[in-house]
Order: structure tokens, then C-alpha cells, then sequence
């Protein structure tokens, strides 16, 4: 029983970095959002046309819409969550955004956002077929490329655009939810303390 307080008290000694994961999920986050919303908002006419596109692109009404809609919260989102700015409110649509994401575009291609056919979870065939493809493609630039230069800072890879990615920002985001911003580095602290006073 005295080891187990012990533990208890050793682990209530770290509650005084507890706002350290809240930071660090937010942290990581925000350049995600803010780079996919500068992306969109660059190219908002190309976004635009793929969102509502049904031959090449995703058959979503409302493109126009759609596209002003995610653009704007995930730039929103990632000052947002940088500042630690409402955390738990911009949470939700950034989390709709990714579930709208999964759905629309990347569960077709399974779970995994880089394509390896050896660890493959669902949807095999677009991983092997990637995998195929990068086998031809390393031997065209072993052949006729400078593959040592291309591959000193990592190897060549087949995006797969499967769920991975989108999902586990959905758990980040989720998470974000429920513990909110954290405490000292959020604007979300710093208000709920002034209120509290």
C-alpha cells in the first residue's frame, strides 16, 4: 500500500507538466492545417473544380462552398489551435473535415498513406500495385538517374493516400476535444482563469 502512494504521489508530481501533450498536439497540428488550407486558398479554382467534379474529381455539391468552407477552417483551425484559441470548439469542424476527408477521398485506398504491401491492413491490391510501380520506377533511376543522389536524404516512396493520415489527426483533434488546450500556453487558460477570478 505505502509503494502504491508512492506512485500515486510520484505521478501527481508530473501533473505539473500535464500541458505539455495538449501543446505538442496542437503544435503539431496547426502547420498541417494552416499548409492544406494555404494550399486550397492558392489553387481555390482547381480545388474548386475537383470538389465538384464527378468524372475526375469528388462529385461534392456545392463546390464553391465546399471549398471556402474547408479552406477557411482549416486556416482558422491552425491559428486556432496555435494560439490555443478555443481549442475545443474548432475541434469539431476540423475533425468533420476529416471524416468528410476519409470518406470522400482516401478509404478507397485503405489504411495506409505510404504504399507497402508487406505490413498491408485493407485494400491489398493498390498496395501491391504500388508497390509494383516502385519497383519500376527505382530501376528506371538506378538505370538512367542519379539514385544515389535521390536517395541519400531517404528512399523513393508510392504515396498510397489511404486513411492513415486523416485518421490519426481525427484522434489528435479528438483528443484535443476532450482535454482541451492545456494550461499556461493557451489563451483558452489565461481566459477561463480571468473569469474564474
Amino acid at each position: 500500500m505505502e509503494k502504491l502512494l508512492q506512485l500515486q504521489g510520484l505521478l501527481n508530481r508530473t501533473r505539473a507538466v500535464d500541458f505539455l501533450a495538449p501543446l505538442a498536439l496542437r503544435l503539431y497540428l496547426a502547420p498541417i492545417f494552416w499548409m492544406a488550407g494555404i494550399s486550397k486558398y492558392n489553387s481555390f479554382e482547381d480545388t474548386s473544380a475537383w470538389f465538384g467534379n464527378p468524372d475526375w474529381g469528388l462529385g461534392l455539391p456545392f463546390p464553391d462552398i465546399m471549398t471556402f468552407l474547408a479552406t477557411s477552417t482549416e486556416l482558422a483551425g491552425a491559428v486556432m489551435l496555435l494560439l490555443g484559441f478555443g481549442v475545443r470548439w474548432v475541434s469539431i469542424p476540423l475533425m468533420f473535415t476529416m471524416i468528410v476527408a476519409v470518406v470522400s477521398v482516401h478509404w478507397t485506398h485503405g489504411w495506409q498513406a505510404i504504399a507497402d504491401a508487406k505490413f498491408c491492413l485493407f485494400n491489398c491490391s493498390d498496395a501491391i500495385t504500388a508497390s509494383e510501380k516502385l519497383e519500376a520506377a527505382k530501376s528506371l533511376l538506378q538505370e538512367h538517374g542519379n539514385y544515389d543522389w535521390l536517395t541519400e536524404q531517404g528512399s523513393i516512396v508510392i504515396l498510397n493516400n489511404g486513411i492513415e493520415f486523416a485518421t490519426t489527426y481525427f484522434i489528435m483533434l479528438l483528443a484535443l476535444f476532450f482535454i482541451g488546450a492545456g494550461k499556461y500556453v493557451s489563451v483558452d487558460y489565461w481566459v477561463a482563469r480571468k473569469f474564474q477570478d
